[in-house]
């Protein structure tokens, strides 16, 4: 048995249990498999009584304090104090460890192809593999490792967004109601169709916008239209006759709710008047009969008075119906005047004079309200010539203000006419300043003596985008062998082509149409030097040919450039990926040598 050794210190211990057991490529031995855990040992220990355990395994049951080792209790070989297991009990068993870092592995997960040993699965696969299935820590649904980040960014009902106006956080389900109230969120102009206004500052902006449509000012009695700020007076003065006809009819309908109020109209209370002034002048004629009656013959002395009397007083109230008076009688000669009749009942006048005074009251009641409803209705009456005035001087100042708004459509169509010329002319030189702009970079970059050098930078990242397939080719500037001579440049794959494809850097040569080829010797056949300068100039990469002259790469151009004919093995991968002279600062430089001999 080995001897006791303290513990590692935690810089060597793991933080996991063992590896799962699927992961070995062949046939599983239990000395390979923690005493606690079950799975491959990951940092085995071994404790005094012999057995082992995993240095995660190991820490977690003696986190506690001691504890009796679980195996020996079932193999039945427990015995103290060798099987307890404590801290400082237990040695790293690197025999063991080596043992399984070196057995040969596979990935436990779908569709994944990785094959190695347990030890390249720890270091480089293990948590890493592009097929783990892992949780969300949002919504909980089971994706793969590779697709964790396109579902966090794209796919998660539960993810967290920054409002890309406001910059607030909100989660991806309530982004509906928040663009209702982000105060940042840009709103159009219904008016003017402006763009991107800020929803706090919609408000302050339709105040003055002046092609907002606002309801128009007579809307209150009845326009329904709603018009830009700026049209709002060309609107009252186009439609001042319907305004006005509206407000007549709004004035009209107030004129009729107001005679509503009155006792049946002004006809009504005329024809009531009449009425009234003939019940007034039979009153009268019956008032003067009776007082024609009672100064003529006497009537029939008290019993007869007093029979009437008691007559008139037990009848209903109101005015007295006056029966016709009876032809005075024969009078005996005995018998005196005086003591033959009597006076007429004075209660029989009152009610009459009251009757008669209630009929005139209502009379001049009537009166008064006639006269104020002529008074209301010539005001409304002057109030209708008025306005039959103001339609007239706007209809007058509506013809002035047609004739102008022509004017001026007519001087707007010859500004937007002129507008539109200068912007296509503007478009145009747009276009020219560009071409002309590649031009000078083009030139500025061009050498006329066959020797062209290359400089690429952000290397790396050019590399990086040559791998994922963004990019995966290059193409220099054109230069000549002379000012008239052949036109070329170079093309290089960062992360090969071809035979050369991801182990090697592929360096081609192109030649490209130029003006003058129709002055030139074809097909070409000059020897052409390729280099990758060494920038400490000691051990330059180089690579030349001669062309083929059968090759279609090297005969005149009928396109823009030829196929690319050149080195697709030029420089391994490897050489760059190690420390080198050849990149720096991120930067390398390619150098082109075409030899002029018999141009």
């Amino acid at each position: 048995m080995a001897t006791q050794e303290p513990s590692p210190p935690s810089s060597m211990e793991s933080n996991k249990p063992g590896f799962p057991k699927k992961i070995l490529g062949n046939k599983l031995e239990d000395k390979h498999l923690c005493n606690c855990c079950h799975n491959i040992l990951r940092r085995p220990f071994q404790a005094q009584c012999g057995h082992r355990f995993c240095s995660y395994c190991f820490n977690r049951t003696v986190s506690n304090g001691p504890q009796k080792c679980s195996a020996c209790i079932k193999e039945d070989i427990f015995e103290e104090p060798t099987s307890l297991l404590k801290q400082g009990c237990a040695f790293p068993d690197n025999a063991v460890r080596r043992e399984v870092e070196n057995l040969s592995a596979v990935c436990i997960h779908e569709n994944c192809t990785w094959k190695g040993s347990i030890k390249d699965y720890e270091l480089n696969h293990e948590g890493k593999c592009e097929f783990m299935i892992l949780p969300c820590p949002s919504c909980k649904e089971r994706i793969r490792f590779n697709e964790q980040e396109r579902h966090n960014e794209r796919e998660c009902p539960e993810r967290t967004l920054n409002c890309k106006y406001c910059k607030e956080p909100f989660h991806f389900k309530n982004i509906k109601a928040h663009d209702e109230i982000c105060p940042k969120y840009p709103m159009i102009c219904e008016g003017c169709a402006k763009k991107k206004i800020p929803r706090e500052k919609y408000v302050d902006h339709i105040k003055f916008c002046s092609k907002f449509r606002t309801p128009c000012r007579f809307h209150v009695v009845g326009c329904d239209m709603s018009v830009e700020k700026e049209k709002i007076h060309d609107h009252e003065r186009t439609y001042a006759y319907e305004h006005l006809n509206l407000l007549l009819h709004y004035i009209m309908g107030m004129k009729v709710s107001m005679e509503g109020l009155q006792p049946q109209g002004l006809e009504v209370a005329g024809h009531k008047l009449l009425e009234l002034q003939q019940s007034l002048r039979e009153l009268e004629a019956r008032v003067s009969q009776l007082s024609t009656t009672s100064s003529g013959p006497p009537v029939q002395g008290a019993a007869a008075a007093t029979a009437s009397t008691s007559s008139s007083s037990s009848g209903p109230p109101g005015p007295p119906t006056l029966a016709p008076l009876p032809p005075p009688p024969t009078l005996a000669p005995t018998l005196s005047v005086s003591t033959s009749f009597t006076p007429l009942p004075s209660s029989v006048g009152a009610a009459l004079e009251l009757q008669l005074h209630s009929e005139k009251t209502k009379v001049v009641e009537l009166g008064r309200r006639c006269t104020e409803l002529e008074v209301k209705s010539g005001t409304f009456e002057n109030v209708v010539c008025v306005l039959n005035r103001e339609v007239e001087r706007f209809a007058t100042t509506m013809e002035a203000s047609n004739r102008q708004h022509k004017l001026d459509q007519d001087k707007i169509e010859a500004l937007s006419n002129k507008v539109r010329q200068l912007e296509r002319t503007v478009g145009l030189k747009d276009l020219t300043v560009a071409e002309m702009e590649g031009r000078l970079r083009e030139m500025s970059a061009t050498t006329f003596d066959g020797v062209f050098v290359w400089r690429i930078s952000d290397f790396a990242k050019k590399r990086q985008d040559a791998i994922a397939g963004r990019a995966p080719a290059m193409f220099s500037p054109a230069f000549y062998t002379s000012k008239y001579g052949y036109k070329m440049c170079l093309r290089i794959y960062l992360n090969g082509d071809g035979t050369g494809r991801g182990s090697h850097l592929s360096l081609f040569f192109v030649v490209m149409r130029g003006l003058s080829d129709a002055l030139l010797k074809w097909p070409f056949n000059q020897k052409v030097t390729l280099m990758l300068l060494d920038q400490s100039n000691r051990e330059h990469i180089i690579d030349a040919f001669r062309p083929d002259v059968t090759s279609s790469s090297f005969q005149r151009p009928v396109s823009e450039m030829n196929i690319a004919s050149g080195c697709p093995l030029f420089c391994p991968l490897s050489k760059l990926d190690a420390k080198n002279s050849y990149i720096r600062d991120d930067t390398i430089f390619i150098k082109a040598i075409v030899d002029l001999t018999g141009l």
